[in-house]
């Protein structure tokens, strides 16, 4: 007998490879599965500015990453991603009165300066598309994958939210809808985050103690889940190859001094150099402070 339900998640038509170039934009969760890819050694830039809820403060980031990192791009004459995430929190802004601006942060200062705004479901959809619009014509071969949070806002009230939610979702399906009449090539995805956690999950001991924000193992399922949909064969190698390594560079020695640790870091050297071989990206030496072998990160 089946007790749950479990998410149909269809494949993209893209692959995400080792040591990918990817950019991760958007509310917390997207820091979550962000670090996920930065600690298997993909090169994930996540939340450059810091998290950004809604599609309007999406579409200021990708324009101060066009911005600062277009000429770094251009003088070595490769593409600054091509794979980029956005996971949207809410369709909620702040705009200061003062400017009429929509504000990313709002620095701790006075509400009364601020008003508070819903973004329409075409609204959300035309920031996306801008901020997609804008990734493409730097790197036409980017591929965008779009999610909506899991993360419930108490402060709205639960109905509220879930409209909130409800409309992001609309907006990431006319983002879908709307790809192939903006861009050539297929090139934006949906994954199912919030789905898993609301019609797979569906229990309270997947949430951290605040009951809002999903668990540890919340993440690592969904992680889980990502890999079985989107690494390619050879991503999905390279992260076996690289688990072992990890988790003795993570590993801390009762002494340091011992002949037993000392022939224990020697053959992790060995089975890093022979990484290093296969997978050139790895330029870097590895770094654990107990071991006192480097200070530069792999």
């Amino acid at each position: 007998m089946e007790f749950r339900t479990i998410v149909r998640i269809e494949k993209p038509t893209f692959e995400i490879q080792p040591m990918e170039r990817m950019l991760f934009v958007g509310s917390c969760f997207a820091d979550n599965i962000g670090k996920k890819f930065v600690e298997e050694k993909f090169r994930a830039t996540v939340n450059p500015y810091g998290v950004m809820y809604n599609p309007a403060s999406i579409l200021h980031t990708v324009e101060k990453v066009i911005s600062q990192e277009k000429d770094k791009a251009d003088e070595t004459g490769v593409a600054m991603f091509r794979i980029a995430l956005f996971t949207l929190g809410t369709n909620h802004v702040y705009r200061l009165k003062e400017t009429g601006e929509i504000v990313d942060n709002c620095q701790k200062r006075p509400a009364r300066l601020f008003q508070e705004e819903e973004l329409s479901i075409d609204l959300c959809a035309d920031y996306l598309e801008r901020a997609m619009t804008l990734l493409k014509a730097y790197n036409p071969d980017i591929k965008i994958v779009l999610t909506v949070s899991p993360i419930r806002y108490a402060k709205y009230g639960y109905h509220t939210s879930q409209l909130s939610k409800a409309t992001l979702l609309l907006a990431a399906e006319k983002c879908i809808n709307d790809a192939s009449r903006l861009f050539p090539t297929p090139s934006i995805y949906y994954f199912p985050a919030y789905e898993i956690v609301n019609d797979e999950l569906r229990d309270y001991r997947f949430y951290r103690e605040d009951m809002l924000h999903p668990s540890d193992q919340a993440v690592e399922y969904i992680w889980q889940r990502l890999q079985e949909t989107m690494l390619s064969k050879e991503a999905k190698q390279w992260l076996r190859e690289w688990k072992p390594i990890k988790e003795a560079l993570n590993h801390r020695p009762f002494n340091p001094d011992s002949p037993e640790h000392k022939a224990f870091v020697e053959k992790t050297m060995q089975r890093i150099a022979e990484l290093k071989a296969r997978y050139p990206e790895l330029l870097a030496q590895p770094t654990n402070p107990v071991w006192g072998i480097s200070t530069r990160p792999i």
